[in-house]
């Protein structure tokens, strides 16, 4: 028998509040499900950053996007800091998407980080080359650590904070693109397109690394987040991936992948697949897939060729080998 919508949302509930712990409800209202009948998903291969990335990110980001045509875009890569290997979202990739939000028509195309541990923005965007690539498209970067703020009421209740100082760029944009590395974790498990949006929370309030957000629970946060800032569109670059100790001291893993997704729960789910983790053991992840996206393979369709797992597991801490399928 297939559960609806409801029954299957209500059948969620339970394991949801296992995985994230108490606090779900707030004023007796339980989140809305958000959950689309179907969620898209596209799995680009690509070996480099050096091939023609914005022809391989086209067809799919006018597919799968909202439509762009003189709407505002905010892409939020991941930007952390400056250090060697696959730490931040490759510039390539960035540059790329923006070229295609400009190409749909979009009114503005503006990049928005708020790196969590180096206090200089300025530096890591010099060093890891956004700055100069973004420069060259004329598009704007703003660092949401220091931008104007307003007090917004969260849309769930986990972390029992209620409430969240956000960036105006953020609030103002029509279309928000989580653009994130895919990394292992040291303290989540996996840092995919939902843990990115920590980057919005500005560190001027919430300190380095958005030390608050730890203390009220990173999973706690990371749901309350994506409940309040809604993802719009996933790019998420797989194409030289970091596993072990992520998200800054691991090692490269060729992953050889980009995940394009209107839905970011989808989006992570097949991510974490990727890896060779099952998604539903991701404490963050499993309770989002309860009101705010796909996490079950069922309700996920994939655009073009269907993906092909990899045969070798993500390496993880030990204390996250229970990820592993």
């Amino acid at each position: 028998m297939i559960l609806n919508r409801r029954q299957f949302a209500a059948a969620g509930a339970c394991a949801g509040l296992s995985a994230v712990g108490a606090g779900r409800i707030r004023n007796g209202v339980t989140p809305r499900d958000r959950r689309k009948p179907v969620s898209r998903v596209a799995v680009i291969e690509a070996d480099n950053y050096e091939d023609a990335l914005e022809n391989y990110l086209f067809p799919f980001v006018q597919q799968l996007t909202p439509n762009v045509l003189g709407r505002s875009v905010l892409i939020k890569p991941n930007l952390v800091e400056d250090l060697p290997g696959p730490v931040n979202t490759h510039p390539a990739l960035i540059k790329a998407a923006a070229r295609c939000f400009l190409s749909l028509g979009a009114r503005q195309v503006i990049v928005g980080e708020g790196p969590g541990h180096q206090r200089d923005t300025e530096a890591i965007l010099i060093s890891s080359g956004l700055g100069p690539a973004l420069e060259s498209l004329g598009v704007r970067f703003v660092d949401s650590n220091r931008d104007a703020l307003s007090l917004i009421p969260m849309d769930s209740a986990f972390s029992g904070l209620n409430h969240l100082w956000l960036p105006q760029t953020v609030l103002g944009a029509d279309i928000v693109v989580s653009m994130p590395k895919v990394k292992t974790h040291h303290w989540a498990g996996a840092t995919l397109s939902l843990k990115n949006l920590f980057g919005v929370i500005p560190g001027a309030k919430y300190g380095w690394p958005k030390n608050i957000l730890h203390w009220h629970g990173i999973d706690r946060s990371v749901v309350d987040i994506a409940a309040t800032v809604p993802i719009h569109l996933v790019i998420a670059d797989g194409i030289v991936a970091m596993e072990g100790d992520g998200p800054l001291l691991g090692s490269p893993r060729k992953l050889n992948r980009i995940v394009i997704s209107d839905d970011p729960v989808a989006a992570d789910a097949t991510c974490a697949r990727l890896m060779g983790f099952e998604p539903s053991r991701i404490g963050y992840l499993k309770t989002a897939g309860d009101f705010l996206g796909n996490l079950d393979e069922t309700w996920i369709k994939f655009q073009g060729s269907a993906p092909s797992w990899p045969r070798e597991p993500f390496r993880v801490l030990p204390n996250f080998r229970y990820l592993l399928l």
